[in-house]
């Protein structure tokens, strides 16, 4: 379903109290999003929030399950960033797939409960059209001892 124009993105982020971050800077070698066709792809984000880490560590350990879930919702705010940045969010039709990647404890299995700190930010900006499929992996290490990652791919006119 496309965007509804009744409901912008811009008007959905403000009622939640947000705004769209500056692009983190990549820290290896590749760019934050690519487009192909009608598909934007990002590069998997971090929970950067004005150039710091708010949570390190793994899910279950360091981190709690309520951290790790705003970890993530953090992590869809610079996905999104990053799809602004290279089209605009006014091109988004939908979100077709999101990735998320938790560093996780040894027993910690709730990746889905996490990665839906993501899931729910894309369904809260964009509405039916923020709707997805989904994958949430749980690994033993990610970048700068992050608890979570996040990729999107994204269908733009």
């Amino acid at each position: 379903m496309p965007v509804d124009a009744a409901t912008p993105w811009r008007e959905n982020l403000a009622a939640l109290g947000l705004d769209l971050p500056p692009v983190a800077a990549p820290v290896a070698a590749y760019i934050p999003a690519i487009r192909t066709g009608s598909l934007v792809y990002t590069s998997g984000q971090i929970p950067i929030v004005d150039g710091a880490l708010p949570f390190v560590g793994k899910a279950g350990e360091e981190i709690s399950l309520e951290q790790a879930t705003e970890a993530a919702r953090i992590c869809a705010l610079n996905a999104l960033a990053a799809v602004h940045d290279l089209v605009g969010l006014d091109e988004v039709v939908r979100i077709v797939k999101v990735v998320g990647f938790v560093a996780s404890a040894p027993g910690f299995t709730d990746q889905p409960l996490v990665v839906n700190g993501a899931s729910n930010l894309f369904g809260e900006v964009f509405g039916p059209a923020g709707v997805h499929a989904r994958s949430a992996v749980g690994v033993s290490e990610l970048p700068k001892n992050v608890p979570v990652e996040v990729e999107l791919i994204a269908e733009v006119r």
